[in-house]
């Protein structure tokens, strides 16, 4: 299987990590227009050699698109011209409801699955790519029905060779959850760094009391701007809604501490505890819903 990915950071370089590993890439081929990184990843072996965009597309038989989500939704389009009739092309973002719109008439968006593999670190580049980075994580697949059962069943056993655990939503119902448990963190993050350092710049002894709390807690602010900045801006409908909902509570928070409630305060407390119940359902999952499509011979 020649597997080409287009973006060679965290994700396409840790996807071709383990597609190698497990034998579903034979050959791996790289396109980066960072020159640099490029020839980190050939260095690192992470992919075999990297080839301009129309050579790597024109004979693939998987193409996996790693690239921020506003360089996605308008490249897409001609990643789908470029490709031959029987390649399956397989997207990353992080947001899905604009990346569909952009090929939902294409001639060939029977070829694309629409994907969203839940993983990731801070870090970025290709020396951030690890080995078991999807272990064990979920990856959401949207608008399957408008995928051939060929696409699909490819795309599965990949994400399956990847140990991702799968399952399936609408994109807009995609976008509304993430807003809530990926991109509220992130802009909760990069926004307390932002308080903790404004608060730095008077007092120089803040972050000799910084422990490992702060250190997680911050951690994702850390993150690329330039991957983050247009997630935000894709779904800036749902995670406004999220932040407002964010704000309500932590004025909330603010008014108990004001009037001095400890019995409030206590409460709140007890009732976000409630999300470790929520957290090991999650991590116990299985989903059975939809058993593996087998790849058929022919892209339907």
């Amino acid at each position: 299987m020649k597997v080409t990915i287009i973006g060679l950071g965290l994700i396409g370089g840790s996807m071709a990590i383990d597609l190698r590993k497990s034998g579903f890439a034979h050959v791996l081929i790289g396109v980066d227009s960072n020159s640099q990184h490029a020839e980190k990843a050939v260095q690192l072996g992470i992919v075999d050699r990297v080839e301009p965009e129309d050579k790597a597309l024109s004979d693939a038989d998987v193409v996996l698109v790693t690239i921020p989500v506003n360089a996605l939704s308008a490249l897409l389009p001609s990643i789908l011209d470029s490709v031959n009739d029987r390649a399956v092309v397989i997207d990353t973002g992080s947001t899905k409801a604009q990346i569909c719109r952009s090929v939902h008439s294409h001639p060939k968006r029977n070829q694309f699955v629409a994907a969203h593999p839940i993983a990731g670190t801070e870090n970025s580049g290709p020396t951030a790519a690890f080995s078991g980075l999807f272990t064990n994580k979920t990856t959401i697949i949207c608008e399957q029905e408008k995928s051939s059962p060929y696409a699909l069943g490819l795309t599965q056993k990949l994400f399956s060779d990847l140990q991702l655990k799968i399952t399936y939503m609408q994109p807009d119902e995609h976008d509304r959850h993430v807003a809530y448990v990926s991109h509220l963190s992130h802009v909760s993050s990069f926004l307390l760094g932002q308080t903790v350092l404004d608060i730095e710049r008077d007092e120089k002894n803040i972050f000799t009391l910084a422990g490992s709390g702060f250190a997680s807690t911050v951690r994702l602010a850390k993150s690329s701007p330039a991957m983050w900045a247009p997630i935000f801006e894709q779904n800036m409908e749902y995670l406004s809604q999220a932040l407002q909902e964010y704000i309500i509570h932590l004025q909330r928070f603010q008014y108990h501490l004001m009037k001095k409630d400890t019995e409030a305060l206590f409460h709140t407390m007890m009732e976000a505890n409630q999300i470790r119940r929520v957290l090991e359902g999650f991590e116990n999952k299985v989903d059975l819903t939809n058993q593996p499509i087998k790849p058929t011979e022919q892209a339907a």
